[in-house]
């Protein structure tokens, strides 16, 4: 409500200054009203209303620009919208001026022509005060269709207060978490020991896989399909899917975050910027409950692999509709990245600043965050950037398709499997049944997906 009247009352102020023809406003007599569309919920929604309230009074003011937020929806939402309107289908809305936008979504629309070219709003001395691998991340044929806002990378979550009394009884270690060979055996144990619960998720099986695939130096996507003869897919296999089908690790179409609240899991690998969404209470079935504490350890690596994880993170893109349109959306995202501003909108978060100068604050310590779980977050961030390689995945044609029947189908082969070697009755029979859900799984995805 609060938004709605100070976007009057930036309004007012531009049309008296437009009727009186003084002040700062006096050469402002046309208003830009720049739309908006954006995935930011929660504390971070509450931050950017207040940023874009800020800009509005101030160098919106000055400039003769109303940014107007018409649309905020989760990034799945955000990217069929886009789609639509893109494809024009029936009831879809008109596209907004800026939008949160991963690559994939923004290069399916820069295809049809519908981004403006991010490198002729800036100047390259502009744009070197950026990360270059952010910059790159948003780059297609040598054009800049995504501007970099906040970048992510992933780390494991662990429910240390829960950790800590199966780590004594049992003899596990957080060091035995270093490795996602360790995180099964963990697992297995776990299960046991806590009367049949399950113990670790990853919130993306597709970012798992490609994270695999780069640390043993090979690509889970060639061209437009995927690489699943190669042997190292059978490490994705065995370290996740068995464990699932004996209820070791979670098959859900969900964050792991959501049975984290209610202790189904204690373990889970997802983005740096899901660390605010971990909850310091879980309430069990029984709807007794207990405070917790989460800590945050580095991103587990395949024995045998090098250490490399996903960058990940949206950034803004422009939607093409004129020179002057176009210029005053840059004119925000210029305001909304400066190296305060950007800060000020990670502060507390698990993002990343996205400003070499942001960036080297947040990295050496110089910006103190107030909340412990962040600071903590920064720490192993900081120790993954001396040690990790962090790379952008390629983005090709129907890569959208490809990560949700691969999702779809890995979740729904585990969901089979799990049924039949409950029916089975047979604690030898898990190692066939396994075997088979791989064949076919394969054989499937190689029909349906294009996989290689």
């Amino acid at each position: 409500m609060f938004r709605k009247f100070a976007v009057i009352f930036v309004l007012l102020l531009f049309l008296t200054a437009a009727l009186t023809g003084c002040g700062t406003l006096g050469r402002a007599n046309k208003i830009a009203s720049i739309s908006l569309w954006h995935n930011y919920g929660g504390q971070l929604k509450e931050t950017m209303d207040s940023m874009i309230d800020e800009f509005n009074e101030t160098v919106g003011l000055e400039e003769g620009i109303i940014i107007n937020v018409t649309s905020i929806s989760g990034s799945a939402s955000i990217h069929e919208k886009l789609l639509m309107a893109a494809n024009r289908d029936p009831g879809a809305p008109s596209l907004p001026d800026i939008t949160t936008a991963y690559p994939k979504t923004a290069f399916m629309l820069a295809e049809k022509g519908l981004l403006a070219d991010l490198s002729r709003l800036f100047s390259q001395e502009e744009l070197s005060a950026y990360v270059l691998a952010f910059l790159q991340e948003g780059l297609l044929d040598n054009k800049l269709y995504v501007f970099p806002t906040a970048k992510s990378t992933e780390v494991l979550f662990l429910n240390k207060t829960i950790f800590d009394r199966f780590a004594k009884d049992t003899g596990v270690t957080v060091n035995d978490l270093q490795t996602f060979e360790g995180i099964k055996r963990a697992a297995d144990l776990y299960y046991k020991w806590s009367g049949g619960k399950m113990f670790f998720m990853a919130d993306s099986l597709f970012n798992l896989t490609l994270n695999c695939y780069r640390q043993f130096g090979e690509s889970f996507i060639l061209a437009d399909s995927l690489n699943l003869q190669s042997p190292v897919f059978k490490k994705v296999w065995d370290v996740y899917f068995k464990p699932a089908v004996l209820g070791h690790t979670a098959i859900f179409d969900g964050y792991a975050t959501d049975l984290a609240r209610t202790g189904d899991i204690i373990c889970s690998v997802g983005s740096t910027a899901g660390i605010s969404f971990f909850s310091s209470t879980v309430t069990y079935p029984d709807n007794t409950s207990e405070t917790v504490d989460w800590t945050v350890l580095p991103y587990p690596v395949f024995e045998g692999g090098g250490k490399a994880v996903v960058q990940r993170g949206a950034g803004m893109s422009i939607i093409k509709s004129g020179p002057e349109t176009e210029k005053k959306a840059a004119v925000f995202l210029e305001w909304f990245t400066r190296p305060e501003n950007n800060i000020r909108f990670v502060a507390s978060t698990g993002y990343l600043p996205v400003t070499k100068e942001a960036f080297n604050q947040i990295m050496h310590g110089e910006y103190e965050a107030d909340d412990d779980k962040i600071s903590e977050l920064r720490n192993i961030t900081k120790a993954m950037q001396e040690g990790y390689e962090f790379y952008i995945p390629p983005v090709v044609e129907g890569l959208d398709g490809l990560q949700s029947q691969y999702e779809s189908s890995f979740r729904a082969a585990a969901a089979n499997a799990s049924a039949a070697y409950i029916k089975s009755n047979d604690p030898e029979a898990v190692e066939s049944i396994v075997e088979n859900a791989y064949n076919e799984f394969v054989q499937n995805m190689t029909a349906v997906a294009g996989a290689d």
